[in-house]
């Protein structure tokens, strides 16, 4: 198995080279990403490809049903150095139908230390029992949470010091929520983006309301 990635790989790099001499002299001067990809860690999902997007065009951390845990020193050091160091202007939080981890939630079995990573979307299927009662089967109930996650990944990118801080000092930076359909290969825009001034801005109306 390592031997056929192995012949995959030099197949690959004889090919990109010829389809383009300065590739990777390109790619070795300079890291200049344009997103920063928050995604699954399922094998069905990688980013660049989904998305269209070359090597060097995205920067990516994944894990386990792409959840965003303000405690999670992986994510926040990518994102931190995305922000600061890379200077994305475009992250985007990426789920998919069909996620085994948000199964796994779902489900009343032992996983492992994946029950204590996937506490956030047990939380959230609680938080929004009734709406997911309303779907039509446990299928339609699992990619509605697996939407809900995205949206509650996408707040707390932004709720954290390091979004907060960028946007302080002015850099426009946006945030987005994405889902994947394994069927059809579509990604599709939850219509949750956050960027600048959007907690000073809601903000400011509960106060003009009081």
């Amino acid at each position: 198995m390592l031997n056929d990635i192995l012949a995959r790989n030099v197949a690959w790099s004889q090919q990109r080279h010829a389809e383009e001499p300065d590739y990777f002299t390109r790619l070795a001067a300079l890291q200049a990403p344009e997103f920063f990809w928050i995604g699954c860690s399922d094998s069905r999902v990688p980013a660049n490809v989904v998305a269209g997007l070359d090597p060097g065009e995205v920067f990516v951390h994944r894990n386990v049903a792409n959840i965003v845990h303000s405690s999670d020193m992986n994510l926040l050091s990518a994102l931190e150095f995305a922000v600061d160091a890379l200077h994305v202007r475009e992250i985007i939080v990426c789920g998919h139908y069909g996620c085994g981890g948000v199964k796994a939630a779902t489900e009343d079995l032992p996983h492992g230390l994946a029950d204590h990573w996937l506490e956030p979307i047990r939380r959230l299927a609680r938080a929004y029992s009734v709406d997911l009662g309303r779907e039509p089967d446990l299928e339609a109930q699992r990619d509605r949470l697996a939407e809900l996650n995205v949206v509650e990944g996408v707040r707390r990118v932004c709720e954290t010091p390091i979004l907060q801080r960028a946007w302080r000092r002015g850099a426009n930076v946006r945030v987005h929520g994405l889902i994947y359909g394994l069927r059809d290969g579509r990604l599709r825009d939850l219509d949750c983006s956050i960027g600048p001034g959007h907690f000073q801005a809601a903000q400011s109306t509960q106060e003009a309301v009081q």
